[in-house]
């Protein structure tokens, strides 16, 4: 979202429409723009394309919806949906309809948030009649921008208030043939797991699992609650609560790392029962907090069936480095093993100071 993407920008809509100024644009859209986040970069575009198109609203969406195969990105056109979700609030329904025709090029789902805000009533009912489209990118939107939780957007007061608001698009897609519109489906329901997990689990366990798209979408809409040991959860991936096992050479190396350093965690688990068992297999990592506290966190390892009294040796890598949403802090990192939702190991690694 550089100087590049705004000379594209530029381009498309000096190629779409005679009537866009292009030099306005780029006067209004390069100014200050270093110093800005993404996001704030998507806005900051949004509102430089104002004196660029012209001040009518539709005359404004036309040559949006023709600039908008130009574009070379996907953020650019998320940039572009930007100007839909400032200037059209009060022109709803072609508003909606432009969000539409415009997700296939950028995802509009950000662009959404304010019209949800605004009547989530009347978003939402536009957004089911969505979830029969042809193209998957506008059913995806029918999820992904009702997210309760949606990555990098405003919460939506009446999703917050109640996170279920588009359980009847979330039903409509349940068995949607696109991954794309799946993973946004098991998204959006694992964002209502960290808010309702009983609702969550009481609906998902009406899904009928016949359907492996149906499964799919079960599988990584639960993960959350997998990751936390949930029976009923586990229950319907198939998998019980506890396993008959016993874990040999549960181990962390090195023992002792400075940040930027990788460890190895192995295990050998061995089971006990004399029939196949389906096992999931993750760690947890109590992160050592400044005042002697810790933070504990959930990762994935592996899900597999282990037949009667085989074993299996895991072996997992991870770096140990700072992220914007994680800071380490020198001292005693302990690691868990956790089959089926319990732990059944335990080690760790000492973290030093730099």
């Amino acid at each position: 979202m550089g100087p590049q993407a705004l000379a594209t920008i530029a381009d498309a809509g000096a190629a779409a429409s005679p009537r866009f100024d292009r030099a306005a644009f780029l006067a209004a859209a390069t100014g200050g723009l270093e110093a800005l986040s993404i996001m704030e970069r998507v806005r900051h575009i949004a509102d430089a394309l104002r004196p660029a198109l012209p001040a009518d609203y539709d005359a404004a969406l036309d040559v949006i919806t023709v600039m908008a195969p130009r574009l070379t990105h996907g953020f650019q056109a998320v940039a572009v949906t930007e100007y839909v979700a400032r200037y059209g609030l009060d022109d709803f329904d072609r508003s909606m309809d432009a969000l539409a025709a415009l997700t296939r090029f950028g995802t509009a789902e950000f662009a959404i948030r304010p019209f949800l805000a605004l009547d989530a009533d009347r978003a939402l009912a536009t957004m089911a009649g969505w979830t029969s489209s042809d193209d998957e990118h506008v059913r995806r939107l029918a999820s992904e921008g009702g997210r309760p939780r949606l990555p990098w957007a405003a919460r939506v007061p009446a999703l917050k208030a109640d996170p279920t608001r588009a359980a009847d698009i979330l039903e409509a897609l349940k068995a949607d043939p696109a991954l794309y519109v799946r993973k946004s489906v098991a998204n959006h329901l694992n964002d209502i797991a960290k808010d309702r997990p009983d609702w969550l689990l009481d609906r998902l366990a009406d899904w009928p699992q016949v359907d492996p798209h149906t499964a799919w979408i079960i599988r990584h809409a639960l993960r959350t609650l997998i990751k936390q040991g949930e029976p009923r959860a586990l229950a319907l991936i198939g998998v019980g609560h506890g396993a008959a096992v016993t874990v040999r050479n549960f181990v962390v190396e090195p023992a002792v790392v400075r940040l930027g350093d990788r460890i190895a965690i192995d295990a050998e688990i061995t089971s006990t029962a004399a029939e196949n068992q389906p096992l999931v297999v993750d760690y947890r990592v109590h992160y050592a907090r400044a005042g002697g506290k810790s933070a504990a966190k959930v990762f994935k390892w592996k899900t597999f069936d282990l037949a009667g009294g085989e074993a299996v040796a895991l072996r997992i890598n991870q770096t140990i480095r700072d992220f914007t949403t994680r800071r380490h802090h020198p001292g005693r990192h302990t690691v868990e093993l956790i089959v089926n939702g319990q732990t059944v190991g335990a080690s760790g690694f000492e973290l030093l100071a730099d």
